[in-house]
């Protein structure tokens, strides 16, 4: 893995604990060191990624990518996708969906707003940690991220 994607931490965006810590063990598992840091929803990433609310003192770095939910209550992932790539500050950031969602018209318009891989949620653990490690692969071993 180069040396300049080694600390670009990721920002998971998922409602749900479970698939919070499954996709922390599968980091762990994968050997990707990557900070990790989750919002439990649609509002809390945008507060977080605009350092507003609760995040008012964060001084934690843009993300490296943005690992985004579809399904949550109030703002919804694709809300979140569209708001962030109008964005001058985030629109560079590549943002992959992960979701339970294999639905056609959900993988358009998500690649319409911007998203730069939709992933289908792996059933079991084993598929997680396969998908994981394809991610780090490629997000974290073959493409130039922003700002390097």
């Amino acid at each position: 893995m180069p040396e300049n994607h080694a600390l670009k931490s990721i920002l998971l965006v998922d409602d749900n604990r479970d698939d919070y810590e499954a996709t922390l063990r599968s980091f762990h598992k994968s050997s990707l060191m990557n900070p990790l840091y989750w919002c439990k929803s649609g509002q809390d990433a945008l507060d977080y990624l605009h350092k507003e609310g609760a995040y008012g003192d964060n001084r934690d770095p843009l993300p490296g990518i943005i690992l985004l939910d579809l399904n949550m209550p109030g703002i919804d992932g694709r809300k979140v996708l569209e708001i962030l790539k109008k964005d001058s500050v985030f629109k560079k950031i590549p943002i992959i969906i992960l979701t339970t969602s294999a639905d056609e018209k959900n993988v358009d318009k998500c690649y319409e707003l911007g998203a730069s891989t939709y992933i289908q949620k792996p059933v079991g653990f084993d598929g997680l940690i396969q998908a994981t490690n394809r991610i780090k692969e490629y997000w974290f071993g073959i493409a130039l991220l922003p700002g390097e």
